[in-house]
């Protein structure tokens, strides 16, 4: 039996930091989507095992990686394939992408979904469910959202890679407000203007360790970007175009001025099918 899952790229449209809990988990509040970018995983049967393939292989330990832990987790062997077109540690849930489609491919080979997934990261929980939530707590507690307008986007990494402690570490302050109340529904003008009262507060340190981030998010506003942020803890950024053909083009301009730069227009990924 061989089972292919989608581990579409996570994006934060909202990262507000509230607290910090004893156990030095972080607190959250955070408005995540999912895109048609993204890795893929295949699973067969045989003892548990990972080969890793694809544009960023060579960024990819197969080293205690979330895939196996999530393997173990689950209780189930089977050889994993993954094929890594996401940059790694980017700020895009690659890892907890993948682990979660680990766990979905898994559950359709007839293993049960593990209890408090959020044990192998705080996107493990979004991930699985793969559909637009607001995150909060340590990622264990998701609402769903109202439906969202057909989005268009452009992501960006500049190719460097940013350590998730060491933006942690530099927050001023861990006690933030949280997000505004979520409207009951959006149109992509009312999107962008909620997203307007919002933060990712993980975007100023990061780019005090990265100001490459900057350079990126400028880029994105030139382009006539929407809204331009920083996803997750960096280095990755995203801006919301008002098309597809927006959306391409300044793909296309930004690429040719940063040819190192890694760059996609994308949309809105659809649900997984439920298990």
């Amino acid at each position: 039996m061989s089972v292919t899952e989608f581990a579409p790229a996570k994006l934060n449209l909202t990262l507000h930091v509230t607290g910090q809990r004893a156990d030095g988990y972080h607190l959250l509040d955070s408005l995540v989507i999912f895109v048609t970018a993204g890795d893929v995983v295949t699973l067969t049967g045989g003892p548990l095992s990972l080969s890793v393939e694809g544009a960023f292989a060579k960024g990819l330990s197969d080293d205690d990686n979330l895939c196996l832990r999530a393997a173990r987790m689950a209780g189930r062997e089977a050889a994993i394939t993954l094929t890594k077109n996401l940059p790694v540690a980017s700020g895009l849930g690659g890892g907890s992408a993948d682990a979660a489609a680990v766990l979905r491919g898994l559950a359709r080979m007839g293993a049960a979904l593990p209890e408090a997934p959020e044990r192998l990261g705080a996107d493990l929980p979004v991930c699985l469910a793969g559909r637009p939530a607001r995150m909060r707590g340590i990622g264990e507690m998701l609402d769903p959202l109202p439906a969202l307008p057909e989005l268009h986007l452009v992501v960006v990494n500049p190719r460097q890679s940013v350590s998730t402690p060491q933006v942690y570490k530099a927050l001023d302050r861990r006690d933030n407000p949280p997000m505004p109340p979520v409207p009951d529904s959006f149109d992509l003008a009312g999107l962008i203007a909620y997203l307007e009262t919002c933060r990712n507060d993980l975007q100023d340190p990061a780019i005090a360790i990265c100001p490459s981030i900057a350079t990126v998010l400028r880029a994105l506003r030139d382009e006539g970007a929407l809204l331009a942020r920083m996803s997750g803890s960096g280095a990755s950024c995203f801006g919301i175009f008002l098309d597809a053909a927006a959306a391409g083009l300044a793909a296309y301009r930004i690429g040719a001025a940063h040819e190192s730069w890694w760059i996609t227009a994308t949309r809105l990924a659809s649900p997984p099918v439920p298990v």
